[in-house]
C-alpha cells in the first residue's frame, strides 16, 4: 500500500478494486485492513467513508440488480461494509470531540436500507456534531419520544424506497410540529429532491457531504402550524384513491395471483416458495402504485415497472407476466381514474422501452 498516492483518483480506484474483492469474497479482516491502512497512509476518514466504502456498496446494489450477486452475497457484503465502518469510526485517529449542535439521524418507519443514514451519521460526527443515530426503520412516535427526551437542533431522515414516502411525510410533519427542522435525503426523495419539497421538508441534500454543509450553513426553522394534515400538502389525496388502494393491498395481491394462476399453467404449477416470491413481487407493484398515487407522480410507478422488467429479464423470468399483472390490476381498479392512468402508462412503457437493470429512484437491493 505504501507508495500509492492515497488521495489521488488513481489510488482511490485501486483501493476500491481491492475492497470490492475483499467484501465479495467475504474476507472481513482483509477489508478492514485495506481501509485502516489507507487511513494510516494519509487518506482522510470522510473520503474513505464516502468515496471508498459508499461507492463499493453502491456497486453491490448494481451487481445484485444484474443478477451477478445473489441475495445472500449482497447481504454478506453489506454486513462486512457495516463492520468496516464501525472499525473506522472507532479508530483513535478519527475521533472528533463534539463542538457543534445535536443532530438526530434516523431512517423513516419501515425503511431498512440503513447504510446511507449510517454514512451521514459518521460524516457529521467527523465534522464535530453530536449525533444520535437511531438506525433503521424508526416509527414516528418513537422518534418524537426521543426528541422530547433528548432534544435536537435538527433531524436528518433517510429513505431509499418511495413506498416509504407516506411514513416520511408523517415523520416530517411530527418533527416540525414540535419545532425541529427536518433535512431529508436518500433515493426515495428523487434525484432532484422533488418529493422532499412536496412533503414540506425544511431541506434536502443529494449526499452526505451536501447534507453536512446544509446543516453547517443552517436550515430554515419550521413554522409551528397546528393541525396540519397530509392533505394540506397533497390536495390530490382528497379523492381517497391512495387510502383505498393501500388498504386493499392484501386483497389485490390475492386477486392478481389467483387470476395469474388461472391464466398461466406455468404459474399454476409453481412450488410454494415460487408462489410466495410471486406474491411478494405483486405486493411491491401495489406498494409502488400506492406511492405514485400518494405523490401523484406517474414517473415514479413507470420507472419502477420498467426496472422490475429488467430485474425479471436478468433472472430469466418472462417480463410478459408483469404486463399481465398490470392488466389484472387495471381491471380490479377500473373505478379508480388515477390508478387506471398509472397502470395504462406503465403498460405502454413496457411495450416501448427495453428492460433495464439500472437502479431507478428508490429501487435497491
Amino acid at each position: 500500500m505504501k507508495g500509492n498516492n492515497p488521495n489521488g483518483a488513481e489510488g482511490t480506484e485501486v483501493l476500491r478494486d481491492r475492497l470490492w474483492a475483499a467484501v465479495t469474497s467475504r474476507d472481513e479482516h482483509r477489508a478492514t485492513d485495506i481501509v485502516l491502512t489507507a487511513l494510516e497512509d494519509g487518506m482522510d476518514a470522510e473520503t474513505l467513508l464516502l468515496d471508498l466504502l459508499g461507492r463499493v456498496q453502491a456497486k453491490v446494489g448494481v451487481e445484485w440488480a444484474a443478477n451477478r450477486l445473489s441475495v445472500a452475497q449482497e447481504h454478506a457484503a453489506s454486513a462486512i461494509t457495516e463492520r468496516v465502518i464501525a472499525s473506522l469510526a472507532h479508530h483513535p485517529a478519527v475521533r472528533t470531540p463534539p463542538a457543534l449542535g445535536r443532530v438526530t439521524v434516523a431512517c423513516v418507519n419501515q425503511e431498512w436500507h440503513v447504510l446511507p443514514a449510517r454514512l451521514l451519521a459518521e460524516v457529521l460526527t467527523l465534522r464535530g456534531w453530536r449525533v444520535d443515530f437511531l438506525g433503521a426503520q424508526v416509527p414516528t412516535p418513537h422518534l418524537i419520544a426521543h426528541l422530547h427526551h433528548h432534544g435536537a437542533d435538527a433531524v436528518a431522515l433517510s429513505s431509499s424506497l418511495p413506498t416509504r414516502l407516506p411514513d416520511a411525510h408523517a415523520a416530517i410533519s411530527a418533527c416540525q410540529a414540535i419545532g425541529i427542522p427536518v433535512l431529508v435525503g436518500g433515493a426515495a426523495f428523487g434525484p432532484d429532491g422533488r418529493y422532499a419539497r412536496m412533503l414540506g421538508a425544511n431541506a434536502w441534500a443529494p449526499d452526505a457531504r451536501a447534507a453536512a454543509q446544509q446543516l453547517a450553513d443552517g436550515i430554515p426553522q419550521p413554522s409551528l402550524a397546528t393541525g396540519r394534515q397530509q392533505i394540506d400538502d397533497l390536495p390530490h389525496l382528497a379523492d381517497q384513491e391512495y387510502t383505498l388502494v393501500a388498504r386493499a393491498q392484501g386483497q389485490l395481491v390475492k386477486q392478481v395471483l389467483t387470476q395469474l394462476e388461472a391464466g398461466f399453467p406455468a404459474v399454476a404449477a409453481y412450488t410454494a416458495p415460487q408462489r410466495e416470491r410471486t406474491a411478494e413481487d405483486i405486493g411491491h407493484i401495489v406498494d409502488f402504485l400506492a406511492a405514485a398515487l400518494y405523490t401523484n407522480d406517474d414517473d415514479l410507478f413507470t420507472t419502477f415497472i420498467t426496472w422490475t422488467a429488467g430485474i425479471l429479464t436478468a433472472r430469466h423470468v418472462p417480463a410478459r407476466s408483469l404486463h399481465s399483472a398490470l392488466t389484472i390490476l387495471a381491471t380490479e381498479l377500473k373505478d379508480f381514474p388515477r390508478s387506471t392512468r398509472l397502470l395504462d402508462r406503465a403498460r405502454s412503457a413496457l411495450n416501448s422501452a427495453p428492460p433495464s437493470v439500472g437502479t431507478p429512484t428508490g429501487a435497491t437491493a
